[in-house]
């Protein structure tokens, strides 16, 4: 809505306004002219010489067009995350996305506890994850605290699902090897195939979903990883990893 060289116009009092808008887009297309002007504390004048400026007659013209930037804006972004997952429950259904599942389950299958390990918003995602596998049976943790010290000795029993969106976070691929190192399966649930963490794994689940990044935020969507989560879990329900059951399976060795 605002060029380059609308704002280069500007003088300090509008530019106060221009600031005020920018950070107020949703409350300012409600308020009147004698509102705004008094919340930037400047004169009606300044907002009304602000919106010529900004190619609008006058005020009301100014916030109807603010007010439908806003409605598009946000009717672009939901699309856009309708159509990213719809994309991505597309690729569920495919061959490809089966035959990986399926590998990640035989691991899990044969395993007597899992942990999850991740930071930043994975964490929450292991944290869940954690306590959705052990609604179905399977002792699982989760880890956020990359400096957690790692267990001595081997464990083979153990597999490790390992979250990340970009897959090079050096905590999260850190802690994985640590685990790796212990005997432990890698299992990496990531946005893309070709990221460090994907490559060390012995399984790597990917689900592209586009990133989406504002104000040093990550807002990424964590659909995919849920889904992920929930399917593995669903698939592991009713079989049991006592330790009568492992016995008997390390006897059979």
């Amino acid at each position: 809505m605002f060029t380059h060289e609308m704002v280069r116009s500007f003088n300090q009092l509008e530019m106060d306004v221009y600031n005020y808008i920018l950070q107020n887009e949703d409350k300012v297309i409600y308020m009147k002219v004698r509102e705004l002007a008094d919340a930037v504390h400047v004169s009606t004048t300044t907002v009304l010489r602000f919106c010529k400026k900004a190619g609008c007659e006058g005020y009301s013209e100014f916030r109807l067009k603010l007010k439908q930037e806003l409605k598009g804006s946000k009717e672009t972004e939901l699309d856009m995350d309708v159509m990213a997952m719809s994309d991505f429950f597309q690729r569920v259904r495919t061959k490809a996305f089966r035959e990986n599942m399926e590998e990640a389950l035989d691991y899990l299958i044969r395993s007597a506890s899992v942990i999850f390990v991740g930071v930043g918003n994975s964490s929450i995602m292991g944290k869940y994850g954690a306590r959705y596998f052990n609604n179905v049976g399977l002792l699982s943790f989760a880890i956020d605290d990359p400096f957690t010290p790692v267990f001595r000795g081997k464990n083979e029993k153990t597999t490790v699902i390992a979250l990340s969106v970009s897959g090079v976070t050096k905590e999260t691929i850190l802690l994985a090897e640590r685990l790796k190192r212990r005997g432990c399966c890698l299992i990496s649930v990531t946005n893309r195939a070709d990221c460090t963490l994907a490559k060390m794994s012995d399984c790597n689940i990917n689900y592209y979903i586009p990133c989406y990044n504002k104000d040093d935020y990550d807002l990424t969507s964590q659909m995919a990883v849920v889904f992920i989560i929930e399917f593995l879990g669903r698939k592991l329900k009713g079989i049991h990893n006592s330790a009568e059951d492992l016995m008997v399976e390390k006897g059979n060795k």
